[in-house]
């Protein structure tokens, strides 16, 4: 199975921001975006609200993304994207914390992105793999962030969110029944 990591901060001159995105390819699947792409649409999302930022995206097969999303959500199959926000873990009673012990704020946490079901959803709703990837991005990345959609007051902000922040790279509603 290949793997591509790579992991450095790359200066953003629009937002003059830093973000830093940690890419683990281990899925075997074709038509995956690259580093650029993945790293533009973190910084749509991320434009006006950090203005740096660290997260880890893992590009997985069915078989990875199913044994996540069974293990973390208690939900059998795989799914299009796991999100993983960053928490501190607290130390055990009786450690003191020190300056070294301090997690940077910029730190999200990681994204898991099944390709298969992304390539097939997007097949599905009749888009583009290139359109469906990059709602699945933007999508875990407002996760990461702290938005949700478990009640429809949330779903209703982050998917209002998520079709300001696709129409700002040029892309449709992705909610839009066709």
């Amino acid at each position: 199975m290949p793997t591509r990591t790579t992991s450095r901060p790359i200066p953003t001159p629009v937002i003059n921001a830093v973000i830093e995105v940690d890419l683990d390819v281990v899925s075997t699947a074709k038509n995956l975006p690259d580093e650029a792409q993945i790293r533009q649409w973190v910084e749509a999302v991320l434009q006006g609200r950090m203005d740096e930022a660290e997260l880890g995206i893992r590009i997985v097969d069915e078989a990875e993304s199913a044994e996540l999303n069974q293990t973390y959500r208690d939900r059998p199959g795989p799914t299009n994207v796991l999100s993983f926000p960053f928490e501190m873990p607290g130390l055990p009673e009786g450690l003191a914390s020190d300056e070294e012990d301090e997690v940077p704020a910029n730190l999200l946490g990681d994204l898991v992105i099944c390709a298969p079901v992304v390539a097939r959803e997007a097949t599905e709703q009749g888009k583009s793999e290139v359109a469906h990837w990059t709602h699945m991005v933007v999508h875990g990345v407002l996760h990461l962030l702290g938005y949700d959609h478990l009640d429809p007051d949330e779903a209703a902000e982050m998917e209002g969110l998520e079709r300001q922040i696709l129409a700002g790279l040029g892309l449709a509603d992705p909610y839009e029944t066709i």
